[in-house]
């Protein structure tokens, strides 16, 4: 009989070895492994940016991973609308001009631990790439033209203030990248469906820090967080 129980006991162990894991993998998990977001709103222009665009169009959609309930991290791309005030393209030579601000970054999010029933708060913080594209169709600039303060998004060369005689210089398509950093945070509201998505209200500060100028926007974004 001792003998018996023995291999008894043996057995409930080796079981309890072999059942335990299986049962940890197929619990439920407490959070989402996965965080996903999409939304778009209005971009408040700072600095030349409110000077030369004013507030505009934003766009946001972004992936990451959750580490915890609380901490999770996420890549996302902004596209920011640079349409030129109409008064500073028509005093400042600029003919017809467009443009965009694009940022590619690498973000932290901290969840706050405490929820008002549906309602949750989330700060967010990162660091990422930022191109600024512009176009005109203005052309070739004279030689001895003042210098306009837009000018600086095409990287025109200025001599006491007006076109050199050389190098010839145009305003066309023209681009420039660098590096910035971005801040905020937001408050998000249950849904319950859609696979536990929440609608999400944010505010974020973006600075690049192109040679030229720099630029900072502020996206006030709603949309859907996952």
């Amino acid at each position: 009989m001792r003998k018996h129980w023995h291999h008894k006991l043996l057995f409930v162990l080796c079981m309890a070895l072999i059942t335990v894991p299986s049962l940890a993998q197929d619990a439920p998990r407490a959070f989402p492994r996965y965080n996903f977001n999409v939304g778009g709103g209005y971009g408040i222009g700072r600095g030349d940016v409110g000077g030369f665009v004013g507030n505009s169009f934003e766009g946001t959609g972004g992936a990451g991973y959750n580490f915890s309930k609380l901490f999770g991290v996420s890549a996302e791309y902004m596209y920011y609308k640079l349409s030129f005030r109409p008064s500073v393209a028509n005093t400042q030579s600029l003919g017809s001009a467009d443009g965009s601000l694009n940022a590619v970054s690498l973000n932290g999010i901290v969840r706050s631990p405490f929820h008002v029933g549906p309602w949750g708060a989330y700060g967010i913080f990162g660091i990422g790439f930022y191109r600024r594209d512009v176009y005109s169709n203005a052309g070739p600039l004279r030689v001895g033209s003042v210098c306009q303060p837009a000018w600086v998004w095409w990287d025109i060369y200025c001599v006491n203030g007006f076109v050199p005689d050389t190098p010839a210089q145009s305003l066309g398509s023209f681009n420039k990248i660098a590096g910035g950093y971005n801040y905020g945070g937001g408050i998000t509201y249950s849904l319950n469906r859609w696979h536990k998505a929440k609608v999400y209200a944010e505010w974020r500060y973006h600075k690049a820090y192109f040679s030229d100028v720099e630029d900072v926007v502020w996206p006030i974004t709603v949309g859907l967080r996952w």
